[in-house]
């Protein structure tokens, strides 16, 4: 996990108890604190949870002979004895993220810390649930086998990021409706549930996306934030006082869904919707169309010849129909950012936002507060890492709300 932001320590100050009864509490709460603000003194952490020293030091006593934190080398130089700083142990605990995308499925193995020990992934041009869950059994065996078998009990669960439609819009992305039509019955969910006796939870891709961007990115130092994510289509998700909102349907944030007109007439004159024109299958349409490799919508290729006159034609499609979402977003919403991120390369969004920032610039702005435009730090990996913090965050974060950061 990244260091805070300096200067936001604030609106990340998670706060203990030394009430009797509140052990496992004030434990989270601790290790929370060492997550957000990076390796920690005893003494800097009593500061930051307001318990009191004696509390923090028995804590982190106990925490220690679990395996959880382990401390660093003494930082010397400073007057008095030298600090130790207390660190998360990334074998600590472990959990599995498994994304399933309509171009490919990813599976991670996630530490302590949330870095990635592990990968497998399965490319594919629409996952068919016939042959898909048998790799996912297969996989998860091999990323069980990957810890020693000492860490294995050390595994808290599996989360699952997966569109909601799965095969939804199939004549969009021209799948035989029979294909598509197997995923109307099929429980993500308990299909994984049977493999494993892990823990499973499940959450929309582009949630669970944005749950990796508030807890290990940008979203650590922002309150209220609308996610942008840029896949096989673009979707979302959205943060509001710090909490990741799903809505009625577990569907907030679904901003690929955003019509880029009025309507007039009939059904057969609706508005195009803002995933018809901005999402990475109108790029791979592009290439594909002038005999190139649609694979190069996801590496560096996009911004080289000759790719680069494609990608350039979808960034003047992309650009404008994503500010008039972020423009009708933000006078909603009252928005403090917009994070953009996907399964693109780092240099193509950032040519996205470059081209985003100047279609802002052509909205009224009068009577809202237009939002800061932000890159999101994650990346490809941030629905499947999004999915594996579900089950660190269920056991170890003092949150009820797994996604509430704790203020002061």
């Amino acid at each position: 996990m990244q260091r805070s932001t300096p200067g936001h320590d604030t609106k990340l100050r998670p706060r203990g108890s030394n009430h009797v009864g509140m052990r496992q509490f004030n434990e989270r709460v601790v290790l929370q604190a060492i997550r957000l603000h990076g390796s920690l003194p005893k003494a800097e952490i009593a500061r930051l949870t307001h318990l009191t020293a004696q509390t923090v030091q028995i804590i982190i006593a106990r925490l220690e002979a679990d395996g959880l934190v382990r401390k660093l080398e003494p930082v010397r130089g400073k007057v008095g004895q030298p600090s130790v700083p207390m660190a998360l142990n990334p074998e600590g605990a472990f959990s599995i993220g498994i994304k399933i995308g309509r171009r490919s499925m990813d599976m991670l193995l996630v530490d302590f810390g949330g870095q990635v020990r592990e990968r497998l992934s399965l490319s594919y041009d629409f996952p068919d649930p016939d042959t898909l869950f048998d790799a996912i059994d297969e996989r998860l065996r091999q990323l069980r086998q990957t810890l020693p078998a000492a860490l294995r009990e050390r595994l808290h669960g599996v989360g699952i990021a997966a569109p909601l439609s799965l095969g939804g819009w199939q004549e969009l992305l021209g799948i035989a409706p029979g294909k598509a039509a197997k995923w109307a019955a099929i429980g993500i969910r308990e299909r994984v549930m049977a493999m494993t006796e892990l823990p499973v939870v499940f959450v929309k891709d582009t949630a669970a996306a944005c749950v990796a961007e508030l807890v290990a990115g940008r979203g650590r130092s922002i309150r209220s934030f609308l996610y942008v994510f840029v896949d096989t289509f673009i979707g979302g998700g959205l943060v509001l006082d710090s909490h990741l909102r799903g809505g009625v349907s577990g569907n907030a944030g679904a901003v690929g869904s955003m019509p880029l007109g009025l309507a007039h007439g009939d059904a057969s004159s609706r508005p195009a919707q803002l995933l018809s024109v901005a999402s990475l299958f109108n790029l791979e349409s592009l290439y594909l169309a002038k005999g190139l490799d649609a694979a190069a919508a996801v590496d560096g290729r996009a911004l080289q010849t000759p790719w680069l006159a494609q990608t350039e034609t979808w960034l003047r499609d992309a650009a404008p129909a994503i500010a008039l979402t972020i423009n009708s977003a933000a006078c909603l919403l009252d928005l403090e950012g917009v994070i953009i991120d996907g399964s693109f390369d780092p240099t193509l969004r950032a040519r996205l936002i470059a081209s985003v920032e100047p279609a802002l610039d052509r909205h009224s702005w009068e009577g809202v507060a237009r939002p800061a435009l932000l890159a999101g730090t994650i990346g490809s990996d941030a629905r499947a890492i999004g999915g594996a913090l579900l089950p660190l965050y269920a056991n170890f974060a003092p949150d009820r709300d797994l996604f509430l950061k704790l203020e002061a």
